[in-house]
């Protein structure tokens, strides 16, 4: 078998490829179209399928987000003839009200309506896509990515005014499906929440309770959190990286229980949970000063096998002086293999990987800024 790495940074994709998660060979950036724009574009958003090799890329480009499809593991690529997605023309602008949400400015009104950028995609069973976008809207495709469906319910939501902008802006970043229900889907955005459907995006429901707020005038709002990610293990327990504490959900419905008492500081991105084995959980904590830079400025992965009772640092091979790179919310991941391997890269431009035996090696070194990862195990 091999391993497939895609990488999305800065400046455009970049893959690795390896036979023993060892040695890598790293190409890029890769040209998507025969223009050359997407060589430079910042790839916010990847999803890859390894049971059928198709993997999807959404980029932004000079003329505006797009998504890129290839179904031959990243060899080769195919484009939409038209834009895959756009708000209805009917639909009313709705600027946001932030004058709850700790005085971040509001963006204009006349932009609230145009797709800026894909901030995830994941598939779904058959040919069905989600994708999550800025501002703060879920899409969905049911050929493959080609076309996409706005979802007016959510848009709709009672809750949407509160739902501010996240730093690096208003969006859906996180989208974690279900495996034994594709009706039911657990979506978050930042700074929004979490909200989940049990009917196929019909209604959403948020589920947040529990998870507390330093950075607003109530420290439990009903929604408006700043959620940084959310992962699923496999028995189905949800975890949660805020703009604080991370937490465990075995119930969403029923609350949330912070888990970070053992993590070295209250605040990070990633989040990843292992594709078998209930409770183990990896995240990559963040120092909480505004520099957002590793606690200590050394880079580390740390892990939890009792659903985030208790975390330890883990795995060996990664640098030992100082180190910068922060991992954003969707620069880490695993391939799902049976055997399966971890990977993630950093704001310097370094990517690692390990199999489950906790060895980290160097993927590559001094890409452009790392803003995703995706793996999978391929033929």
């Amino acid at each position: 078998m091999a391993y497939l790495v895609l990488i999305g940074t800065r400046k455009g994709l970049f893959t690795a490829t390896s036979d023993d998660r060892v040695h890598w060979s790293v190409d890029g950036p890769a040209k998507l179209d025969d223009d050359g724009f997407t060589a430079v574009a910042e790839i916010f958003a990847i999803a890859a399928d390894p049971a059928t090799g198709r993997v999807l890329v959404g980029a932004s480009t000079f003329f505006g987000p797009s998504i890129w499809r290839s179904d031959d593991a990243a060899a080769t690529w195919s484009e939409p003839e038209n834009a895959p997605m756009a708000f209805p023309q009917d639909l009313p602008y709705r600027p946001l009200d932030y004058s709850d949400t700790a005085g971040i400015d509001q963006p204009d009104a006349e932009q609230t309506n145009t797709v800026k950028k894909i901030w995830q995609l994941a598939f779904g069973p058959g040919r069905r896509v989600w994708a999550g976008v800025e501002p703060t809207s879920l899409w969905t495709s049911d050929d493959g990515g080609q076309t996409f469906e706005f979802n007016q319910a959510l848009w709709d939501h009672p809750e949407h005014t509160t739902w501010a902008s996240g730093g690096a802006g208003p969006a859906v970043h996180t989208i974690v499906p279900d495996p034994g229900d594709p009706a039911t889907l657990t979506i978050a955005m930042s700074s929004g929440g979490i909200y989940q459907t049990h009917d196929d995006g019909k209604t959403w429901n948020g589920i947040t309770k529990g998870i507390t707020v330093d950075y607003g005038p109530d420290p439990e709002p009903e929604s408006g959190h700043c959620i940084h990610k959310v992962t699923r293990d496999a028995a189905g327990t949800l975890f949660a990286q805020s703009h604080g504490p991370a937490y465990r959900a075995t119930r969403p419905d029923g609350g949330w229980t912070d888990i970070s008492a053992n993590l070295p500081t209250n605040f990070g991105f990633a989040m990843v949970a292992h594709p078998t084995q209930p409770g183990t959980v990896m995240a990559w904590p963040v120092g909480e000063s505004m520099d957002r830079t590793p606690p200590g400025h050394r880079i580390s992965a740390w892990r939890t096998t009792d659903g985030g009772d208790t975390w330890e640092p883990w795995g060996t091979g990664l640098p030992e002086e100082p180190y910068f790179g922060t991992v954003m919310r969707d620069g880490a991941c695993t391939d799902y293999a049976a055997d399966p391997g971890w990977y993630f890269g950093t704001r310097c431009g370094d990517v690692w990987a390990s199999d489950d035996t906790g060895q980290w090696h160097l993927v590559a070194a001094h890409l452009p800024d790392v803003l995703c990862v995706r793996a999978m195990e391929t033929p």
